[in-house]
């Protein structure tokens, strides 16, 4: 584990400090980060219901990954920048926050999910991609990565009432 001398460091930033010291650029820092939170877990969402075979089955998935994917790693970019900005203005408090920890744990796993899902399903997804329900392995890993962004959101949250 990184010392907690590391993290205060940070936490004397130039720019942590302005954040942690404004009154105004914090909950702005937020905003963006919830805006773009919702962003990921709304697009993701929705390729995951049709992995389940629960959305969209008009639509082949390669297609709807091909529109949609896009717009999940550009809010995820405004995502990861707000989440960092917010960090590092209380880099102490939240380097040993639990919901914290488990929300970074949550992200990193679904991030997993997705190469992995993207390494064996969906390497086959044009034998598959129009049928209404999807092979197995294509079925969990959008289980697994609902579900994982349900609980980053909850975990998100959580944080704001434990820092």
């Amino acid at each position: 584990m990184i010392d907690e001398k590391f993290f205060k460091g940070v936490e004397n930033w130039p720019v942590a400090v302005l954040i942690a010291k404004s009154p105004w650029l914090f909950p702005t820092i937020e905003t963006i980060h919830v805006l773009a939170l919702t962003m990921v877990v709304g697009t993701i969402a929705m390729v995951d219901l049709r992995l389940l075979g629960l959305r969209n089955a008009a639509t082949a998935v390669d297609e709807l990954t091909a529109e949609i994917l896009p717009w999940s790693w550009t809010a995820f970019v405004f995502a990861v920048a707000s989440g960092l900005s917010m960090f590092i203005s209380k880099a102490v408090t939240y380097a040993y926050n639990p919901p914290f920890l488990f929300k970074i744990t949550l992200i990193a796993l679904a991030g997993l999910n997705m190469a992995i899902f993207h390494l064996g399903a969906f390497r086959t997804v044009r034998a598959w991609a129009s049928i209404s329900r999807p092979p197995l392995g294509a079925r969990v890993a959008g289980a697994f990565s609902l579900l994982a962004w349900i609980l980053v959101v909850i975990m998100g949250r959580w944080v704001g009432f434990t820092t």
